[in-house]
């Protein structure tokens, strides 16, 4: 997809700031603009299809998730609307109320599951992205602790790892390095130590293929066309999710804190 670049480092609040930003940085403030756009895209918020991450003089820092910040294009930003939740909040039901539309996730799911790839991929496709509604900040090690109690160990590591493999080429897959990284920022363009250091690991871990296939799902997920929907996952998420029977916040998880603080945005303590 084509994205004005000059609209984009605008909205990061010039060249001088985008030049002081970490690679990794860069990185994520590029995917959060795109699935940004995306999803306002999808709502019919977008006036010309250019949603901003936050304003220059913006009250929270960006790296603040989805649900904390207002949204919407530059000249009618707004704190999203939230419709309270169930008593038991169910998987689906954060995707229906808190996270949607979720364009980005759901059209990597898509892709994996047209693409014949296993349930747990489609899986972590659906879910890699997620935890930006709580926090953007180091996404993939985030939001493997968020969905850790619920899911096989597998689809948890592939999360973790997705967010360092993405900055690395496979051939094996056809993923190459990202060209829109190199149009936006140049060629000079090398990731922190620790996402290095994160890579040298996951390549030689045994689940190493099922992050690198998020990646390969990711990166072809920002189609402004697609229709895509929930329903085709339904099944998947009831065979691979361990849906608690107090309801997601409520049943004293490791991570239920972080369901419940997406529940609650607005509660001050």
């Amino acid at each position: 997809m084509e994205i004005d670049r000059r609209a984009f480092i605008a909205s990061l609040g010039g060249a001088a700031v985008v030049e002081a930003m970490s690679s990794e940085a860069k990185a994520e403030a590029l995917e959060h603009y795109l699935s940004d756009w995306l999803d306002g895209q999808a709502g019919s918020a977008a006036a010309g299809g250019q949603i901003i991450p936050s304003p220059e003089d913006a009250s929270v820092r960006r790296g603040v998730g989805s649900l904390f910040a207002p949204q919407g294009p530059a000249n009618a930003r707004k704190m999203p609307a939230l419709a309270p939740m169930p008593d038991k909040p169910t998987l689906v039901d954060f995707f229906n109320l808190r996270w949607a539309p979720a364009n980005h996730v759901l059209q990597s799911a898509t892709r994996a599951l047209k693409t014949g790839m296993t349930e747990q991929v489609i899986l972590a496709c659906l879910l890699h992205d997620v935890v930006q509604n709580l926090i953007k900040v180091d996404h993939g090690w985030w939001g493997a602790q968020m969905i850790r109690p619920y899911v096989d160990e597998k689809i948890a590591w592939a999360i973790n790892y997705h967010q360092a493999l993405r900055f690395y080429p496979d051939a094996s897959v056809g993923y190459e390095y990202p060209e829109l990284y190199v149009r936006i920022y140049g060629k000079d363009y090398v990731p922190p130590q620790y996402i290095k250091d994160a890579y040298e690991y996951a390549k030689k871990h045994k689940w190493y293929m099922e992050a690198r296939l998020i990646t390969v799902n990711d990166l072809y997920a920002f189609d402004p066309n697609a229709k895509v929907s929930l329903d085709p996952f339904i099944d998947i998420i009831g065979r691979h999710f361990k849906q608690p029977k107090e309801g997601l916040g409520f049943d004293n998880s490791p991570t239920s804190h972080m369901w419940r603080t997406m529940m609650f945005p607005d509660r001050p303590l």
